[in-house]
């Protein structure tokens, strides 16, 4: 038996992850019956990251294999969330799940939208997206389709990131970054 997180935002970035804990290279997957979001997540975050929760839908992303202890570590950085196990039968990988593997995802029932107070912050999208673009331009402009909520307030704090785990990110990703969005915002 082996565990899986099914990774939605931040965790694509495989430099983000990696200052949480060691996991397995990612292998990019899409979970059928859920939505992702720009949310917010409780008072403890001064920004609006994204948020899957049970619905109508597709989200791409990807599985990234675990030990139990691994499992914890990613328990603490995703606090506010909850971890629930995908169906094995929801998943579209590569990979061959056996019926014994689990494959979890951290959401946030009823994700409340983002707000001037608890914007969505450029630091944390220019993570999620230079991770996606590890994978591919079209991997990350399938990442723009299936999340909601491009509308909500954008803080721009490049200059003066506010984002804990900002990783991954260079000067040259943002000109492709700053399209991505301006396509998604449009």
């Amino acid at each position: 038996m082996a565990n899986y997180i099914f990774g939605y935002g931040s965790l694509m970035n495989s430099a983000s992850r990696q200052l949480t804990g060691q996991t397995s290279t990612a292998i990019t997957a899409t979970v059928e019956g859920f939505k992702r979001y720009w949310g917010k997540v409780d008072e403890s975050y001064i920004l609006s990251p994204l948020v899957v929760d049970k619905g109508h839908g597709h989200v791409n992303g990807v599985l990234l294999k675990v030990t139990g202890n691994g499992l914890q570590e990613f328990d603490v950085r995703e606090r506010g969330y909850h971890r629930v196990l995908i169906e094995a039968d929801k998943v579209e990988s590569s990979l061959a799940l056996t019926p014994q593997d689990q494959v979890w995802v951290y959401i946030k029932d009823k994700p409340e939208p983002p707000c001037s107070l608890s914007p969505i912050m450029q630091t944390y999208v220019d993570t999620v997206l230079a991770g996606c673009l590890e994978i591919s331009e079209q991997f990350a402009k399938q990442f723009i389709e299936q999340t909601i909520g491009w509308h909500f307030p954008l803080e721009n704090d490049r200059h003066q990131p506010k984002y804990g785990n900002l990783a991954g990110v260079k000067k040259e990703h943002h000109n492709k970054i700053d399209a991505l969005v301006a396509e998604a915002r449009a």
